[in-house]
């Protein structure tokens, strides 16, 4: 909330001085102000000089009209300034920021404005001849990358009909357009393998269903001639898309195609199942596991199955959905033989891992491929939380060594961590002294490691005389 009426009310006499000012000093200041409170990340100074000079619909960017940094800060009347140290355009304080959001009437219908500038920019005759390889110079094209990468979630804040059109224009040929493969770029974060040389895969529907904007992906699949099921150049089809995004409107308007296959696999074998339980979309995950030809348990390459991933992840709501149903294993595990369990702990989810162990036919002790169990792996971790939760089970064994000897409580050691080391000494059937196959025992690793502190709990105290 801001900090006391006075500063709210400056705020507001300030702003009517913008607006008092007239012409363009008045359209200036109030339309950086617009796109300052309602972009997506902070902008560039050069950024936001770019897309001020964009006229909606004009084939072109008129250079002449690219207003200075200096010119807009004074139509702001003070309540703008540049960050020097990242050179990024904000305004004065954060408290601006939330009365311009309690006040959405300066600002009619902002995100269709901001959808339709990002979409004339690209749409412009400068932008379109922009060769895809090698990439072009962003320099000398400011408001590329943010129209590219930004657009649709303006769009699918508010869609204008001006937006739709000059999506739709975009999407004439956007296969062969820079900004597609700017926002396929954007995504190698999440996907391993991106073919750029197969670019062109990537259709109008896989961009209109990877932001979600269900007006866009209706149209598109109405008008024909848009394959549902199309890989691009990840290996995605527009559904993996969807669902990976958590797009809920845009899956089921794809699932509504007769032709749509709920189980296609794309990028590394990830189903739109499996993309959706990884990123804890809730409402996704219901829409697929309403279908009947779609699998739950269904793997990926590496066997990571939507519960694995949910689980690994922490997604807590994912996993209770997951398992209500009765075709779900909750012990299948991924090639490295890490089951739901595992996972949980790997992550230090302490409520999934309640969540499982609240089944009667999960194993707590199951190893992984390298022999360690998921005791072993959150004390070495250092999750106490986790390891009390396990202990409180009768059938965990807190002693179990993995095939180097090394147990719990030798890891935990290892590592210093002091707490967990007092969890399991609290347990009277640990044993404190137990060596690896080397034949070093928690203390002497904890005093190699220099842990003082585990040292001197593992210590046996000194018989007096």
């Amino acid at each position: 909330m801001i900090d006391g009426l006075g500063l709210g009310e400056a705020y507001g006499a300030t702003l009517d001085r913008v607006k008092g000012q007239g012409g363009d000093k008045t359209r200036l200041g109030m339309a950086t102000l617009m796109w300052i409170s309602h972009s997506e990340r902070p902008l560039k100074a050069s950024e936001l000089c770019d897309a001020l000079a964009v006229e909606t619909g004009s084939p072109d960017v008129n250079t002449d009209n690219i207003p200075s940094i200096a010119t807009l800060l004074a139509c702001c009347q003070g309540l703008v300034t540049v960050d020097k140290e990242a050179s990024t355009v904000r305004l004065i304080h954060f408290a601006l920021q939330e009365y311009l959001r309690g006040h959405p009437e300066l600002f009619v219908r902002a995100h269709s404005t901001m959808a339709e500038t990002c979409l004339s920019y690209l749409n412009s005759r400068k932008i379109k001849a922009l060769s895809t390889s090698p990439p072009p110079n962003l320099q000398d094209t400011p408001f590329l990358e943010y129209s590219s990468l930004y657009w649709g979630m303006h769009a699918k804040r508010d869609l204008s009909d001006c937006a739709k059109y000059l999506a739709l224009k975009l999407f004439d040929d956007y296969s062969n357009h820079i900004s597609s493969k700017i926002l396929l770029r954007a995504q190698r974060q999440h996907f391993s393998t991106v073919y750029f040389d197969k670019a062109s895969l990537f259709s109008g529907l896989h961009c209109a269903s990877f932001f979600g904007i269900v007006e866009i992906v209706a149209s598109l699949l109405e008008v024909g001639g848009c394959e549902t099921n199309q890989d691009d150049c990840l290996g995605n089809t527009p559904l993996v898309w969807a669902a990976h995004n958590g797009h809920e409107g845009a899956v089921k308007a794809l699932l509504g195609r007769d032709d749509a296959d709920p189980d296609k696999p794309g990028n590394n074998g990830q189903t739109p199942l499996s993309c959706a339980a990884r990123c804890g979309h809730e409402g996704v995950v219901k829409i697929l596991l309403r279908r009947d030809d779609v699998d739950p348990n269904k793997p990926e390459c590496g066997g990571e199955t939507p519960l694995l991933w949910a689980a690994y992840k922490g997604h807590e709501g994912v996993v209770q959905i997951l398992l209500g149903r009765d075709d779900v294993d909750p012990n299948k595990p991924n090639d490295w033989s890490r089951t739901p369990i595992f996972q949980a702990a790997y992550g230090g989810h302490e409520g999934v891992v309640r969540i499982l162990l609240g089944r009667d036919d999960v194993d707590p002790n199951k190893p992984e491929l390298g022999g360690e169990t998921p005791l072993s792996w959150v004390a070495y971790e250092g999750y106490e939380g986790v390891v009390k939760i396990l202990l409180g089970r009768d059938d965990v064994d807190p002693n179990k060594p993995e095939p180097g000897g090394q147990t719990p409580l030798w890891w935990a050691a290892c590592m210093g961590h002091e707490r967990v080391v007092k969890t399991l000494l609290g347990r009277d059937d640990v044993t404190p002294h137990r060596p690896d196959e080397s034949g070093v025992t928690p203390v002497q690793k904890a005093a190699e490691n220099g842990h003082a502190g585990v040292v001197a709990l593992l210590q046996p105290v000194p018989r007096t005389a």
